[in-house]
C-alpha cells in the first residue's frame, strides 16, 4: 500500500496551487493559460531529462517536483473550466495501467517482456477502435513532438504494417541514396530541394537507429553533450597559449581538435 504521506504531500499541492489562482492569489499565476504554461512545460521535461542523465538525485528530485507542478497547475485551469479535475487525471491514468497490464491486473499469462510489448499494442489499438481513431496509422504520436523524436514514432509506427526497409543495410542504402539527392540538390542551389532532401536523410537517419535498436533522440543528446565537452577542452588549450579560440590559425585549431578527440 501507498505510504498515506504520499496522498497528504499530494493534496497540500493541489490546495496550494487553488489558493494562487483564486481571486486574492498570484497575479502571475492568476493570468496563466494551458498555452502561456507551454514553454514551461517543456523546460521542466528537458531540465528532467538533464538531472537523470547527471545522475544527481537531489536534483531530479527538484526538477520532478517542478515537472509536477505543471501537471497540476493545467489541471486546476482544466476544473476552473469545467473541464476536468487533477482527481481525474489521476484516476484515467491509474484505470489505463490496470487495463494494458492484464498480466499483472487480470488472468492473462505472458511469457516475456516481449509478449508484454505486444499485448500492449494491442490493447492500444482496441481503445482507438472504441475512441473511433482505428483509421489512423500515427494516432498517438503528437504533432508537437520534437522532430526527431516524432521521425522515430512515426517510423515505428509504419514498421507495424510493413512500411520500413527489412533490416539496418537496406536503411544505410536509403541514406546513400538520400545523401545523392542532398549533393544533386546543392549543386543546383536549389534551396527548396536542398531543405527538401535534408529532411528525408535525417528522417532515415532516424529510422536506422531504430533499425540498430538505438535512439536516435538518445544518440544525438550524447554527440552534443561529446561536442561540447571537446569545445571546452579546445577553449582551455586556447587559454593555456594565450589566445582566443578564433584567433588561432584553422590548421592548428584542427590538429587541436584531433588532439581533445581522443581524451
Amino acid at each position: 500500500m501507498a505510504d498515506p504521506s504520499v496522498a497528504e504531500a499530494f493534496t497540500r499541492l493541489v490546495d496550494l496551487m487553488a489558493r494562487l489562482r483564486a481571486p486574492g492569489g498570484c497575479p502571475w499565476d492568476r493570468e496563466q493559460t494551458p498555452v502561456s504554461l507551454r514553454p514551461y512545460l517543456l523546460e521542466e521535461v528537458y531540465e528532467v531529462l538533464e538531472a537523470i542523465d547527471a545522475g544527481d538525485a537531489a536534483h531530479l528530485r527538484d526538477e520532478l517536483g517542478d515537472l509536477l507542478l505543471q501537471i497540476v497547475f493545467q489541471s486546476q485551469l482544466a476544473a476552473e473550466a469545467g473541464r476536468f479535475t487533477v482527481a481525474e487525471v489521476a484516476r484515467a491514468i491509474a484505470d489505463k495501467l490496470v487495463r494494458r497490464h492484464p498480466h499483472v491486473f487480470g488472468d492473462v499469462e505472458v511469457r516475456d517482456a516481449g509478449e508484454v510489448v505486444r499485448n500492449w499494442r494491442r490493447i492500444k489499438a482496441e481503445e482507438r477502435r472504441t475512441a473511433g481513431e482505428d483509421g489512423d496509422l500515427f494516432a498517438g504520436v503528437p504533432a508537437a513532438s520534437p522532430a526527431l523524436v516524432r521521425a522515430e514514432q512515426l517510423g515505428e509506427k509504419a514498421g507495424h504494417v510493413g512500411l520500413d526497409w527489412p533490416d539496418a543495410h537496406g536503411v544505410l542504402e536509403k541514406l546513400r541514396e538520400e545523401t545523392a539527392e542532398l549533393e544533386a540538390a546543392l549543386a543546383a542551389g536549389d534551396r527548396a530541394a536542398i531543405e527538401h532532401e535534408l529532411g528525408d536523410l535525417l528522417l532515415a537517419a532516424a529510422s536506422l537507429g531504430r533499425h540498430l535498436e538505438v535512439s536516435a533522440e538518445m544518440a544525438l543528446r550524447a554527440a552534443n553533450d561529446r561536442f561540447v565537452a571537446r569545445v571546452h577542452r579546445l577553449e582551455a588549450a586556447a587559454r593555456v597559449r594565450g589566445q582566443a579560440l578564433a584567433d588561432i590559425a584553422p590548421a592548428e585549431r584542427d590538429r587541436l581538435w584531433e588532439a581533445v578527440k581522443r581524451v
